[in-house]
């Protein structure tokens, strides 16, 4: 489980990066949103964020979840059989749900900026571990470079 706490850019900047990451080891991502808007927004971000370059998605009222790449939605269900799950504007699962278990990957994005966020995250955090999984903590230095801190 990965905490990434962004400071020096938004998750709309590094978002698409990570799923990029994602698509390049043939694995698939959920995008767990905190709301519709939210999901209609990096839709409209993932056509769009690069000239040249592509991500396969949609969002989850698109028809056709289960073959989709990159799902965007509310739902924490599963539908596209991720490895990969995205929570993005504060979404938290249950952490000791057995629905995890068959992730590679739960990744927590969060906005440095806004408190309600970090006191969200810290609680996840503590859920998280508390519910047995390994997680790391990571924060981009001066230079933009994600580091571990924990």
């Amino acid at each position: 489980m990965l905490f990434y706490h962004l400071e020096r850019r938004t998750m709309e900047e590094v978002l698409p990066e990570l799923l990029e990451r994602t698509l390049a080891k043939d694995w698939r991502a959920l995008v767990c949103c905190d709301s519709a808007d939210r999901v209609e927004a990096l839709d409209s971000l993932l056509w769009t964020y690069r000239d040249d370059s592509f991500l396969p998605h949609a969002g989850a009222g698109d028809g056709a979840a289960r073959d989709q790449p990159i799902l965007i939605s509310t739902d924490m269900e599963l539908a596209n059989q991720p490895h990969v799950l995205f929570l993005v504007g504060g979404q938290m699962p249950v952490w000791d749900s057995p629905q995890l278990a068959g992730l590679s990957r739960i990744v927590v994005l969060f906005d440095g900026a806004d408190s309600t966020m970090i006191t969200a995250a810290r609680a996840a955090w503590k859920a998280a571990t508390a519910a047995g999984h390994a997680v790391t903590y990571w924060r981009q230095n001066a230079t933009g470079k994600w580091q571990k801190q924990a």
